[in-house]
């Protein structure tokens, strides 16, 4: 388990002290998926540093299995940070060594024998499916390639926790969902607790189990995903999960038209269209005022914002009707709060 507690850090500029965390506690089970979730600045990446100690906190503490991350020596940190790996952004691969040597490159570190490690390197190419490009070098490799070996290299040491800042965030949506899912694959094969560091929703709604909303260096909502994301109690976590209250939607009312969010967790999304099942079966007719949902496999995950006409029975009647659904919530909202 990693257990955060009262975690803070300030940086020191020119332009006055900033704050990067203020009294952050989290806790994160072995072998869960974790998202770690907010807009730029809100200390998402200063956060995932002082998991490791690449970022010295100023007050509070990490605990990874009981360990204070805090207490130890450099060069019980070192030790320390074998089961504590890392994939970042722009996958920080070495430019003159090819994929098998990149992979290598940590055991040598640890003083591993060559031929073993080369044996090693090559289970893990295989493990994210690039086995036939061993001898190739990152230059010849698309960004979805590199991040596969930059994933590989963090699983040469065998580690417990894997986190990743930013690390789809340079990719494009297919081959971000290429990657997620080998993350996955690999959290359920492996056993490893994987913390992910992201901008967006979509990434945390496809893999993660549990999720942080960080705002402004505070943890604004924490719980498991499909609750936050259906169920979101705070402005912050409102403002991530529905973008349509960001202030910036403009929305055209008829007269007498009410609102209803829509929110799709999981639900089945194959068959008839539910909006128009809806008209057909009860009567009741909606406009799409605002939508951002996608597919997964079938299944539907993100939010839709209907507009209803006809007073409260229609009202009443949509949300009585989209509820029955498995894995949907619905509810009438005002636009903006």
């Amino acid at each position: 388990m990693i257990e955060i507690e009262n975690l803070t850090k300030t940086y020191h500029t020119s332009d006055g002290a900033v704050e990067a965390l203020k009294n952050v506690s989290l806790k994160i089970e072995d072998c869960d998926i974790f998202g770690i979730i907010g807009m730029s600045g809100a200390g998402k990446s200063t956060l995932v540093r002082c998991i490791n100690m690449l970022e010295r906190p100023d007050s509070g503490s990490v605990r990874i299995d009981g360990c204070d991350m805090c207490a130890l020596s450099q060069k019980e940190l070192r030790r320390a940070r074998r089961s504590i790996t890392m994939i970042f952004q722009g996958f920080n691969l070495l430019m003159q060594r090819n994929c098998l040597a990149n992979v290598c490159f940590p055991l040598e570190l640890e003083g591993m024998k060559r031929a073993d490690a080369r044996r090693r390197a090559y289970e893990l190419l295989e493990t994210v499916g690039l086995a036939d490009k061993a001898g190739a070098y990152p230059s010849q490799l698309s960004g979805g390639q590199q991040q596969r070996v930059a994933i590989a290299r963090a699983l040469a040491t065998s580690p417990k926790v894997l986190l990743c800042d930013e690390a789809t965030s340079a990719l494009d949506p297919t081959t971000t969902n290429s990657v997620l899912e080998l993350i996955r694959d690999i959290n359920r094969k492996f056993g490893i607790t994987v913390i992910i560091i992201t901008h967006q929703m979509s990434v945390v709604e496809s893999v993660c189990r549990h999720v942080a909303i960080l705002d402004g260096g505070e943890v604004a909502e924490t719980g498991e995903v499909a609750e936050v994301f259906a169920h979101p109690k705070t402005a912050a976590a409102r403002r991530l999960v529905f973008p349509e209250n960001d202030g910036e939607l403009v929305v055209v009312k008829s007269a007498g038209e009410r609102f209803i969010r829509v929110v799709f967790n999981g639900a089945n999304a194959t068959g008839t269209p539910l909006i128009a099942r809806m008209a057909v079966e009860r009567g009741i007719e909606a406009s799409i005022a605002y939508a951002s949902t996608k597919s997964i496999g079938d299944k539907a995950y993100g939010s839709m914002l209907l507009g209803i006409c006809g007073g409260d029975e229609k009202v009443r009647g949509a949300i009585e009707y989209l509820q029955k659904m498995p894995d949907i919530f619905a509810q009438e909202v005002s636009l903006n709060v």
